[in-house]
């Protein structure tokens, strides 16, 4: 299916399903993707598609977010969040904490009343600076798709040999102050039916939940063109079946499903 990029550093503000108003800020350059996952539902695509990807410059992205918040000041037009997503994996900018603490500053200048947010894979999360800046943000939303390794390999093709063992412990650091993002879906793919929905899937997840214990769970399916082609939307009753299972937690977990 056709895909695409986003083409400039300042994206919208668009409405988005999960966070409402939302200016994005896309770390990547416009003309490919730079990720170190190569999920089979990325409405980007899939890595190399269209090169060798990028990073745009701190000296680029701070002077455009600040001239778009001024003007969006002005018109007492301000987004509900800023939201740091974009063409691949924002924390993998070498200035990814120099940047989020910019956006801050900026934010509390122009717009004190908007939550900054960073859609992550989490595979940055080792790193200390990385960890610190998300904790800084208001909604650090931090994927996590399985708690089966083959199902996560299959639907996320991570460049590293990570276990989900080991993701879980990384997200247990945060001890509660993450959110939490699952793409629920079905299809095949390379030669294997995926489908995290299974009732092995769902007991895996419920108990990685419960290790994680994080503020919030946000579920969604796919929405969009995939680069997978044979992949299949979940319904919403499905996952909010899903969801009412994490709310008996009794672990004070705020649960959506986004339609």
């Amino acid at each position: 299916m056709d895909t695409f990029l986003f083409d400039s550093i300042i994206v919208g503000p668009i409405h988005s399903r999960r966070l409402g108003t939302s200016l994005g800020v896309n770390l990547l350059a416009p003309a490919s993707k730079l990720c170190n996952f190569n999920c089979i539902y990325c409405e980007c695509g899939w890595n190399g598609a269209h090169g060798e990807g990028a990073f745009n410059p701190y000296g680029k992205v701070i002077p455009a977010l600040e001239a778009k918040l001024k003007t969006m000041s002005e018109e007492r037009k301000l987004p509900d969040v800023i939201t740091f997503a974009g063409n691949g994996e924002p924390t993998m900018h070498p200035d990814f904490d120099r940047i989020i603490d910019a956006t801050l500053a900026l934010r509390d200048r122009y717009a004190p009343a908007t939550k900054v947010a960073v859609l992550s894979n989490a595979t940055m999360i080792d790193r200390e600076a990385v960890r610190k800046a998300l904790l800084r943000v208001d909604r650090n939303i931090l994927k996590f798709d399985s708690a089966i390794d083959a199902t996560m390999r299959h639907i996320n093709q991570p460049r590293n040999d990570r276990t989900v063992a080991r993701i879980i412990e990384l997200l247990q650091e945060f001890q509660g102050c993450l959110v939490v993002q699952t793409m629920f879906l079905r299809g095949d793919y390379g030669g294997h039916h995926i489908d995290n929905t299974t009732p092995e899937e769902v007991e895996a997840y419920l108990d990685a939940i419960r290790r994680i214990h994080p503020s919030e769970v946000m579920l969604y399916t796919i929405d969009r063109n995939t680069p997978a082609d044979d992949l299949q939307k979940v319904s919403y009753e499905e996952m909010e079946a899903i969801a009412a299972r994490i709310r008996k937690l009794d672990m004070d977990i705020i649960t959506s499903v986004a339609r």
